[in-house]
């Protein structure tokens, strides 16, 4: 798929999702995605490194699927 996707500087953990989430911007549309993972959840905070590969897993998410609609859930391991 290979889209330019920017990233806001709005991370932060949404109690509603239980998850980690930014919000982003692909072909002038706001998309939030949210990041599952048991081990983000225990972070109380997350680091400009952490942050950096989680923009990563989004564009190779990106490369491999699909955007439908304009929420983005990606399940961590």
């Amino acid at each position: 798929m290979n889209q330019a996707i920017l990233f806001n500087d709005d991370l932060c953990f949404n109690k509603e999702n239980d998850a980690w989430c930014f919000t982003g911007q692909i072909s002038g549309e706001q998309i939030t995605i949210y990041f599952h993972s048991v081990q983000l959840k225990q972070l109380g905070k997350i680091d400009s490194c952490t942050k950096f590969d989680l923009e990563e897993i989004v564009e190779l998410w990106l490369d491999k699927n699909e955007l439908i609609g304009s929420t983005v859930h990606i399940q961590m391991r």
